[in-house]
């Protein structure tokens, strides 16, 4: 039984299904302030307490998981779809031209971590989720750049590729047709763990106001709104602490179950 990617699953579907009721159902009214009811602790009306302005922190955490996980799915996309043909690329066309530009602009890009891009990004355009994706998608583009050249190259040379090559195949059509579904398991994992440095990029992004703004709830934003009352009232920050926490490590933990699941060597090793 690999445990890893049971309980990385259960803690993954836990947040993602509080994301999507989210869309129909919450138990307060995130927009809604009620100073009378300011910084309560957990209680039978609100079961993880209201923030500084009154608001249901349930409800709250509930909404900015769907912004989380909405920032992070589209950067590891933006990442995954941009960096994995880079990569192929590159492998395809090794010690060309092509190759070197390619890998000096993954070189470029990593000189440069998420948070300065952001910052780059939001003094021209302004802070929103929107520049949080871009910044943190451009970021993820040479991750997986990098990796799938690697694994690709690794293959390069078998023979099966080799046949193709006699066969008449462009290197196009072997990328896509024999290098891709090879390197698709690496792929995978690698996206699990990016998903889940794309959910701390947000909250990072959001806790020093790039992320997104007002009204949209983020567990960053969070964060930040509780570091003055802490001493006061320590729920209304431990409580978004615990859900990064908790997505993080649940993602990490699916990642590393399915890196097991889907490599037979390494499950072969732990037993």
């Amino acid at each position: 039984m690999n445990r890893s990617l049971i309980l990385g699953l259960a803690l993954t579907l836990l947040f993602v299904g509080a994301a999507l009721v989210s869309f129909l159902w919450t138990p307060g009214d995130v927009e809604a302030i009620n100073i009378a009811s300011r910084l309560q602790p957990p209680n039978a009306d609100n079961l993880l307490g209201t923030d500084h302005f009154g608001r249901d922190i349930l409800s709250m955490i509930m909404v900015g998981a769907r912004t989380s996980i909405a920032v992070a799915l589209v950067a590891v996309g933006i990442g995954m779809g941009a960096g994995v043909p880079l990569g192929l690329t590159a492998a395809a066309r090794k010690g060309g031209w092509l190759d070197e530009l390619i890998m000096r602009g993954n070189d470029l890009i990593f000189a440069f971590p998420s948070l300065v891009i952001a910052i780059l990004i939001t003094a021209v355009f302004g802070p929103s989720a929107l520049n949080a994706i871009i910044a943190i998608g451009i970021f993820n583009i040479p991750v997986f750049a990098r990796l799938s050249r690697g694994a690709a190259l690794s293959l390069w040379q078998r023979d099966f590729i080799l046949a193709a090559r006699v066969a008449g195949k462009s290197g196009a059509r072997i990328s896509a047709e024999h290098i891709l579904p090879n390197i698709a398991n690496l792929l995978i994992v690698q996206g699990t763990i990016q998903f889940s440095l794309g959910i701390l990029a947000e909250a990072g992004l959001s806790y020093v106001g790039l992320g997104a703004q007002p009204p949209v709830p983020s567990w960053g934003r969070m964060l930040a709104d509780a570091q003055t009352m802490v001493a006061l009232a320590p729920h209304v920050a431990i409580i978004p602490g615990l859900a990064i926490v908790g997505m993080v490590l649940g993602l990490n933990l699916l990642g590393d179950g399915l890196r097991d699941a889907l490599d037979p060597r390494l499950r072969i090793l732990r037993t």
